[in-house]
């Protein structure tokens, strides 16, 4: 496995986006149902992006962004369906992890909705403590968010 440090706009990342948003898709019912998140989902902010490689082929994203001088918010985890159940995706928030410390940040947070049981169960396992929904967030019922000091 090789890890690479990038921003939004690499070509990579773009393409797994795309299929974690076709994942999100799939599991809600279509496009039509996350609608009012798609919005918040844009790669415009995201700074700081971890690709995981095997073989030269991108497997697996995160991403973080600021969200206020202490916390960064963590968008686009996505790990490619084949490559699931062998330990990449707590590799991947491990490594996320560090690099927002790295970076002077103290807490993350971030948004889930309660179809995505494999994502919560990962951010669980990872420390993560559901919170009062926050920002953007605050009046969509479908969303969990949680947070995790770093």
């Amino acid at each position: 496995m090789e890890i690479v440090y990038t921003d939004g706009t690499d070509r990579d990342f773009v393409e797994l986006c795309k299929m974690l948003d076709d994942n999100l898709n799939e599991i809600v019912g279509g496009e039509k149902q996350r609608e009012q998140y798609i919005q918040y989902n844009t790669l415009a902010d995201i700074h700081d992006v971890i690709l995981i490689y095997h073989d030269k082929v991108p497997v697996a994203c995160a991403s973080f962004k600021f969200y206020d001088e202490d916390t960064a918010e963590i968008k686009r985890v996505f790990v490619r369906r084949e490559y699931r159940g062998k330990g990449i995706s707590k590799q991947l928030m491990s490594i996320l992890e560090k690099r927002a410390k790295d970076k002077g940040f103290s807490k993350l947070i971030l948004e889930t909705g309660s179809p995505l049981i494999e994502a919560i169960a990962l951010y669980r396992k990872m420390n993560y403590e559901v919170t009062e929904n926050y920002g953007q967030y605050k009046d969509m019922q479908e969303s969990i968010c949680m947070q995790k000091s770093i």
